[in-house]
């Protein structure tokens, strides 16, 4: 839509007004008054009680008060030996659980010996491509007591069933493993483009993978519909909810398509949004996308189970908000952004490093990022009450906002066909949010410390971590030699037995975790499906 203010149209994108009008939008055009009071407030709050429908104020009854939430933080780097001593290290300063990065070619279900991936092995994650790496990658850390987030979508089943093996080879049965996978490839066509397949078998291996976790990893959250990436890119807090929930409906709708139960599935979805710096916003906008969520399940969906309505969600605070420019603030700016995320009821949280503008993130960095999230629970006061900005003149109204708003997106999508048919226009609105964030910059409307205001001459430059380039000669070296050894007759049976379950409507985890078993390769595994389900290349 129009960034404009004359549009007839309620805005969710802030319109370019110029720095002197009076007037001050929220990123997703809600317009704020000066002054609040009661005459705002919904003429019916649907707050609920925390733990019970509508969950506005919260999925669980005493929140923080019982337990704080999962503490995690992003990592992963070059081999699976360093980031399995980045992982050992969070984990011995007070880390609650691991969040596993992988890098391009592993997101991509290409071995790090494909010519594609040269010089980008380990760069932005941890490079997996055999059972071997994945055993390497959890050396000392005993599955049955760490939860898991691997941030990985179109091979999700592949590395899950990677991470299930070295359950096994630990002694952890399947139905102990905690954790999540990503797995949400719709946003990958809309926001980052790491997709493999098209959409359609790539929702049967979500679905599948749904299916395979009921039976075998019941403590799993086998999807993470993610906002955080449409947020990156660039659409508002609105767009974000909107477009989020839109994809959860297509993920349920898939698995009730395929055949599965509501109340059998939809428990162990779960979510991830952005954490931005407008603090109220923020805190409206995780209250709004519990309450539709709920209500969308149970209306639309007939859910029963009140585990199916509710929407758990991990926080990242924002990277796209991080400054290369005087990067010491940006602690500031994540303490502000994990703040909001608690006091809207997370569930799990990552603070991103103050240096994350200029490189993965330094030992140091990390630590601080973990060190903020502890600050934030134990010496804020955030954790001490449920739902702290309930009732607020401002947070309600902002909250009721953000809803309506949200609502009128989703039935355009909805008109659209829902998200799989929805891509271009979902892209295209984003774009548009993405022009307005910068113009607003540019022309000072919105303020950034230390970029275009209260700018500094003198470049400030901290210790970077530096990935080693020998790294990647050293993981082509370890592949090489996996390769080499093992039964190659029997890796190509199983990954023809692959090939054939694609081609029918079984369950492809059981053959993929089968192949893994027998030494196949992430890459190789991917590329059997691949053979069958072909690529996916974009229409517009």
């Amino acid at each position: 839509m129009a960034i404009t203010p004359e549009n007839d149209e309620r805005l969710t994108v802030a319109p370019i007004v110029g720095k002197e009008d009076p007037r001050r939008f929220t990123d997703s055009g809600i317009e704020i008054k000066a002054l609040y009071t009661e005459d705002d407030l919904p003429e019916e709050l649907r707050l609920g009680e925390p733990g019970d429908f509508p969950y506005t104020r919260g999925p669980h009854r005493d929140m923080y008060r019982k337990q704080t939430w999962t503490m995690r933080q992003y990592a992963g780097y070059a081999s699976a030996k360093e980031s399995n001593e980045r992982y050992r290290y969070l984990l011995s300063k007070g880390s609650t659980g691991l969040s596993m990065a992988f890098d391009l070619p592993t997101q991509l279900g290409l071995d790090s010996d494909d010519p594609l991936c040269e010089g980008e092995v380990g760069r932005t994650g941890v490079a997996i491509d055999t059972i071997d790496d994945m055993r390497t990658a959890f050396d000392q850390i005993p599955l049955s007591e760490v939860s898991t987030s691997m941030t990985i979508n179109a091979p999700a089943a592949v590395l899950l069933c990677l991470y299930e093996l070295v359950g096994d080879e630990q002694g952890v049965p399947s139905d102990q493993l905690r954790g999540t996978t990503q797995n949400d490839v719709l946003k990958e066509y809309i926001a980052r483009g790491n997709y493999i397949y098209p959409p359609e078998p790539t929702m049967r291996l979500t679905t599948d993978l749904f299916a395979y976790c009921k039976e075998n990893i019941p403590r799993w959250n086998t999807v993470s519909i993610s906002g955080y990436h449409f947020r990156e890119k660039g659409c508002s807090a609105v767009q974000e909810v909107a477009f989020t929930l839109s994809s959860g409906i297509a993920y349920v709708q898939a698995a009730v398509d395929a055949g599965l139960a509501v109340d059998d599935f939809a428990p162990r979805l779960a979510f991830f949004f952005n954490g931005h710096n407008n603090v109220f916003q923020e805190v409206a906008k995780f209250r709004a996308a519990r309450r539709m969520w709920s209500t969308i399940m149970s209306e639309r969906f007939g859910a029963k189970n009140p585990k199916s309505l509710m929407l758990r969600f991990h926080t990242q605070t924002g990277g796209v908000t991080l400054t290369a420019q005087q990067p010491m603030n940006n602690v500031v700016r994540v303490a502000l952004q994990g703040f909001a995320a608690v006091c809207g009821g997370t569930q799990s949280l990552h603070t991103n490093g103050y240096d994350e503008a200029l490189a993965l993130p330094s030992e140091e960095a990390a630590k601080i990022a973990l060190r903020t999230q502890q600050i934030i629970a134990s010496e804020s006061g955030a954790t001490m009450t449920v739902d702290p900005f309930a009732g607020s003149y401002f947070v309600e109204s902002l909250t009721d906002e953000i809803e309506s708003r949200a609502y009128e997106l989703i039935g355009k999508v909805d008109a659209l066909g829902g998200s799989v048919n929805a891509i271009e226009f979902i892209t295209g609105e984003i774009d548009e949010s993405a022009w307005g964030y910068q113009e607003r910059y540019r022309i000072e409307q919105d303020m950034v410390v230390g970029v275009n205001s209260f700018v500094e001459e003198a470049i400030e430059v901290p210790g970077l971590l530096r990935v080693d380039p020998a790294s990647e000669g050293l993981q082509l070296d370890r592949l090489k030699k996996f390769k080499a050894d093992r039964d190659q007759d029997l890796v190509a049976k199983r990954l023809d037995e692959l090939r054939d379950a694609a081609r029918g409507t079984d369950n492809l985890l059981p053959f993929i975790k089968q192949a893994l078993k027998d030494r196949a390769s992430m890459g190789e595994v991917c590329g059997a499906m691949k053979d069958v389900f072909g690529k996916y290349a974009p229409t517009f």
